[in-house]
């Protein structure tokens, strides 16, 4: 079963930029969006599913990214509270792809997206664990 209509938001989490997430032009590293991405990320696992991402990894799954695309339309600065927000957009057996919205005093900075694999313990390709499947089926339907 695969989930390909809107996107199924979690509540957004804040993030306040410091020093170490600038460049020298003062505003937030490029790359370092992604590291913002991935904080939306397992918070979304852990509000939407009720499981960590430690728990999945314990179960022999891992999710690395397979492929990520970034928007920048304003820059971030130091000292900036953002809003990230990240969104279950898409699942399939195999995939999960997530999108994201950061934002300052609600206007959106950076929008992007995440596609993650499932793969074992050794790096090769698995099925997403029934428990998991599961729960993206009730997530689903509501």
């Amino acid at each position: 079963m695969s989930n390909e209509k809107r996107p199924i938001w979690s509540d957004p989490i804040r993030y306040r930029v410091i020093y170490g997430d600038t460049d020298r032009a003062g505003v937030v590293y490029y790359a370092n969006y992604l590291r913002l991405f991935e904080m939306g990320r397992t918070e979304w696992m852990r509000a939407r599913l009720g499981t960590p991402y430690r728990e999945l990894e314990g179960m022999g799954v891992l999710f690395p990214v397979v492929e990520a695309h970034v928007r920048y339309k304003a820059p971030a600065g130091y000292d900036d509270l953002l809003e990230i927000s990240t969104g279950l957009s898409e699942w399939s057996p195999v995939t999960l792809t997530f999108c994201y919205e950061i934002k300052r005093d609600g206007k959106i900075l950076v929008t992007g997206s995440t596609k993650h694999a499932a793969a074992n313990t050794t790096g090769r390709l698995t099925r997403i664990p029934k428990e998991l499947s599961d729960a993206l089926s009730r997530l689903t339907m509501d």
